[in-house]
């Protein structure tokens, strides 16, 4: 069936129809580019969201202390619930299998100078875990660790862009800024690719910016790091087990809904993936639209070209041409304009997406690409309805008898 007879026969057919294979090849090409493309985009949207999240560790609970609104245990409403230090230690101790870290957050704008350099920056206290929570990266000397915590130590690391507006060109390693009139030692550079903001943030241990508040041992909030091993679900239920824990510990009454605020970032991360993952679909289904046009195009063109060859077919079988001949004669023709067409479509869409890059970064689609096995699927799924399209007119033209075909007009 697949001679080389065979294949002098399809290119002197195509070479006589120019116009009609140019058709059929570009529905089909177009079918398949547009699929690729549209599949893309919908992978750059659900690594937008991706993006946006995974800035910072997804294992968390930003912990908020808020307003009640109702009265509890002879405690009235609309009362400014505080965090303190000892709040850390009793979620450390009672939760302690599944956590991997807390650390307490306090943060101040403040006032940042260098020799004659000055500037505003948020400065926040943190501990240690911080650094993976917010997945800052030390460039150079270290971060906050234990000892800075429980010596109050007056060390501090800064971002890059604060190295680069106070130091300039000086490397700022050892040297002393001043924060809000007090010197702090630079022990740290780090850059975080949560972008230009984050990079102007100052790091002080917590312990030491409670005893320059005053003495207090009260805290912003509170960030922990769960164990990724307990899953969604597990992340779920730890959320609910520490706010009840601490409207306890708070005395607010559990049916409060103010008074203790917990993103838990495992959850938003997934609500915001299953709903990049139904636009995803809607792509996709879009995507097979344009595949069952290429498909009904060219079943369209096929029967035309079948009910355009019915004399040429006519006298093949007077000569002895066996149906099996003509199937094998228009199937060949079929598969040979899908393929070409079909990886022509392909090679265009999966080119086009990689030109774009991260050039729609400002529409929230970052790097559209199309994992090449879904392309090839799609692709050959195309070439088999290309089969069927051409196998399907060909049955009946095989079937037609000769003198009938002669006589067709």
């Amino acid at each position: 069936m697949w001679n080389r007879d065979r294949w002098l026969e399809v290119f002197e057919t195509l070479r006589k129809n120019k116009l009609r294979a140019a058709l059929s090849g570009f529905t089909i090409a177009l079918g398949i580019f547009i699929f690729v493309t549209l599949y893309g985009f919908g992978n750059g949207l659900k690594n937008a969201f991706q993006e946006f999240f995974l800035d910072d560790a997804t294992n968390t609970l930003w912990i908020y202390p808020a307003q009640t609104t109702k009265p509890y245990k002879g405690f009235k409403s609309r009362r400014n619930i505080e965090f303190k230090n000892d709040d850390l230690k009793d979620l450390e101790t009672d939760f302690s299998l599944f956590l991997e870290g807390i650390t307490p957050r306090i943060s101040r704008g403040s006032q940042v100078s260098y020799l004659t350099e000055s500037n505003s920056y948020t400065v926040r206290a943190v501990g240690p875990v911080h650094r993976a929570i917010e997945k800052s990266l030390v460039y150079a000397g270290r971060y906050i660790n234990e000892i800075d915590v429980e010596q109050y130590s007056k060390h501090a690391v800064i971002g890059r862009l604060v190295a680069k507006d106070l130091f300039k060109s000086e490397d700022p390693l050892g040297k002393f800024v001043i924060i809000n009139d007090i010197a702090f030692k630079v022990v740290g550079l780090f850059y975080d690719e949560g972008g230009d903001n984050e990079e102007r943030m100052v790091y002080i241990p917590y312990t030491t910016q409670q005893r320059l508040l005053g003495g207090t041992d009260r805290v912003d909030q509170i960030v922990l790091t769960f164990r990724p091993e307990i899953g969604y679900q597990g992340a779920l239920q730890l959320e609910a087990n520490v706010k009840r824990f601490l409207k306890r510990k708070h005395h607010i009454d559990p049916d409060d809904p103010a008074g203790i605020y917990v993103r838990n970032v495992a959850s938003d991360l997934k609500q915001n993936q299953d709903f990049a993952s139904v636009l995803q679909y809607i792509v996709t289904f879009v995507g097979m639209g344009t595949l069952i046009a290429g498909i009904i195009g060219i079943s369209n063109i096929m029967v035309y070209v079948v009910r355009e060859r019915t004399k040429e077919l006519g006298i093949r079988k007077a000569i002895g041409a066996t149906p099996k001949s003509i199937i094998g004669m228009i199937l060949h023709e079929s598969i040979f304009i899908t393929s070409v067409a079909g990886y022509v479509g392909l090679f265009a869409g999966v080119g086009t997406l990689a030109l774009i890059g991260d050039k729609l970064e400002d529409f929230f689609i970052y790097n559209p690409q199309i994992h090449i096995g879904t392309a090839i699927f799609a692709t050959f799924l195309l070439i088999g309805f290309g089969a069927i399209a051409g196998y399907v007119p060909a049955k009946r033209a095989a079937r037609i008898k000769p003198i009938v075909a002669l006589r067709d007009e």
